[in-house]
């Protein structure tokens, strides 16, 4: 531990960003974006340090403390910007939904094939089953199979 100490009072950039360091890499691993802004701030106080102000251990705790606070704070408020609430671009399945499909194999016992979105898929009829060539909307996905229903 004096081993520590002593680099600490010689050189306390390097802790600092070895602090810094140590969070990213455990960010790295589980990606929760929670250590990032802690890394970050770790890193400006090692920054602070290697230019020459000093503020000893509790000072730089403190600014260390207070840097965290703050870019985490408006992290939140960027991240919520970026990604607003709602439907994720991702999802296929979503993007489905309310989609104009059109049968491509005869419903029979209430199951046929529809193409959509570049694809043909297995459906499920909700009503009256259209022909081949006629439009269905998609009103619901389970797995692979989507729930249709005719468009007129």
């Amino acid at each position: 531990m004096t081993l520590v100490a002593d680099l600490y009072t010689a050189q306390p950039f390097w802790i600092w960003l070895g602090v810094g360091v140590l969070l990213l890499a455990v960010e790295a691993m589980f990606s929760t974006e929670w250590l990032l802004w802690p890394a970050v701030s770790a890193g400006l106080v090692a920054v602070m340090t290697a230019v020459g102000l000093r503020l000893g251990l509790p000072g730089e705790v403190a600014v260390f403390a207070v840097l965290t606070v703050i870019a985490t704070i408006l992290s939140r408020r960027l991240v919520q910007k970026a990604n607003p609430p709602g439907q994720d671009i991702n999802d296929r399945n979503s993007r489905l939904l309310d989609q104009r499909a059109r049968v491509v194999e005869a419903f029979v016992a209430g199951r046929g094939r529809v193409f959509v979105s570049g694809a043909e898929w297995a459906a499920v009829i909700d009503g009256e089953a259209p022909e081949p060539g006629q439009d269905v909307v998609v009103k619901g996905v389970s797995g692979s199979v989507l729930t249709v229903r005719s468009a007129v």
